[in-house]
């Protein structure tokens, strides 16, 4: 499980790469706009695309370095704690693309499929892991 989380991480830090350099592309020269419904410019120039000053693509990757981290010290209690708040995160953001900005980000749902994809992964090793444990 470890290296299978650790690929993931890594794949997450490449799509949060590709959305920061979206966030400082000049506007209107992304190459994943779509159509009217896909559009990383939009989202990633987007006042909701920054935290105190900081992108959050810059956060995205910091966190799945953070996630990369813990799954190759096998620390899956740990990290259970940013997979589940990067996917709050994540959703949370989803739905400013759904219902606040009208436009999806590919990148943005690549991410949302990755941290999902981690927080079940980490949520069943740790249970698996609970269930074996003799008592």
């Amino acid at each position: 499980m470890k290296y299978l989380l650790l690929i993931l991480a890594i794949f997450g830090v490449i799509v949060s790469s590709l959305a920061l350099r979206e966030h400082y592309r000049e506007y209107g020269d992304s190459p994943c706009s779509i159509n009217e419904h896909w559009d990383c410019g939009v989202v990633n120039h987007s006042p909701y695309a920054m935290i105190a000053g900081i992108p959050v693509a810059a956060l995205g990757i910091a966190g799945y370095i953070l996630m990369g981290a813990l799954a190759f010290l096998c620390s899956y209690r740990m990290l259970l704690v940013p997979t589940f708040g990067g996917l709050a995160f994540s959703l949370y953001l989803a739905n400013i693309e759904k219902n606040v900005l009208g436009v999806w980000c590919i990148y943005c749902v690549i991410s949302l499929g990755i941290i999902s994809l981690m927080s079940l992964l980490t949520l069943g090793t740790v249970v698996s892991q609970f269930v074996r444990k003799p008592s």
